[in-house]
């Protein structure tokens, strides 16, 4: 099953150089969440043949317009569009009135449920759970509130052997080696064990969406060992106390809050209009952490479960 992050935008607040405003799509499984909604991210949806109708979560991590700004324009075209299913968003607070009001001026009332969900904008808060995943906010420091947030799957069924399994298996007992139980044969025994029934479970994958914020070294024990790890990257090291002043991190900075961390893979982005060539970045981050990629628009980056 997919667990994928689609880079939709990747710049800072200019979008220049062909790079766009800060969102990402997220396949987990059978679901499908937008991170940040900067300008122009329906049409990089479009672009990227992803389908915002099949969108059940949008995440804003604060109130910087290169970070919301494209979220009226994509909430309307689903509306435009006949979507009649529930759409739920998480975001601050101020979310709220930002768009009652662009909906009572413009006599606007969706066709589907919109859901908000107003953030604490503190961490380690389970702010959204199914039945395959769970969603926690990291607490970051910026300029205004902001958050990060956590995607995790939860622990997956126990896989079958089915060369072991014994003909006329019923769902029930199925059911129970997929939990890892023996099954019990009604005369306290076991009729069939876990163990020689099963192959262990795939690994439960997780992505750390960290966008923007200073540097912080503690943020390593709360996304200590997620497979894959966004962190804003907007500058390079000799720009650091301005990255410090802005209230931003750099390639750097990342870099060794990956290596700290203990993560698979660290992926850059939210550039400074500054750099039109962005390889000194990911150079800066692999002589720290080799595993740094830049988030391109348009790349898909997979973490696989084994």
């Amino acid at each position: 099953m997919p667990f994928a992050v689609t880079i939709l935008g990747s710049n800072s607040a200019i979008p220049v150089y062909g790079r766009h405003h800060t969102a990402q799509h997220l396949h987990i499984q059978n679901h499908h969440f937008l991170l940040d909604c900067g300008e122009g991210t329906q049409l990089r949806l479009q672009e990227f043949g992803l389908k915002a109708q099949r969108l059940e979560a949008i995440f804003i991590s604060h109130l910087h317009g290169d970070h919301y700004l494209g979220l009226m324009g994509l909430l309307s075209s689903l509306h435009l569009q006949g979507r009649t299913k529930e759409i739920h968003l998480f975001g601050p607070p101020q979310l709220s009135e930002i768009l009652t009001i662009q909906l009572r001026y413009s006599d606007t009332t969706f066709r589907y449920p919109l859901h908000f969900h107003p953030l604490t904008m503190a961490g380690g808060e389970v702010i959204y759970e199914n039945k395959k995943i769970t969603v926690t906010t990291l607490a970051l420091q910026h300029r205004i509130p902001c958050v990060g947030f956590v995607f995790a799957e939860k622990p997956h069924p126990f896989r079958l052997n089915k060369d072991r399994l014994p003909a006329g298996i019923k769902p029930g007992e199925i059911a129970l080696l997929k939990k890892g139980e023996d099954v019990p044969d009604g005369h306290g025994g076991t009729k069939y064990a876990a163990n020689d029934m099963t192959l262990g479970r795939r690994k439960a994958r997780s992505y750390a969406y960290c966008t923007d914020t200073l540097y912080l070294p503690e943020l390593a024990e709360s996304i200590k060992g997620v497979d894959m790890l966004y962190h804003e990257a907007t500058f390079l090291t000799e720009k650091e106390l301005k990255a410090t002043k802005t209230y931003h991190a750099t390639a750097g900075q990342a870099a060794q809050l990956a290596r700290d961390a203990g993560v698979q893979t660290l992926l850059l982005g939210h550039f400074s209009a500054r750099y039109k060539d962005l390889a000194p970045l990911e150079e800066e981050a692999r002589k720290i952490f080799p595993r740094s990629y830049l988030a391109l628009e348009g790349e898909t980056f997979n973490i696989n479960n084994g």
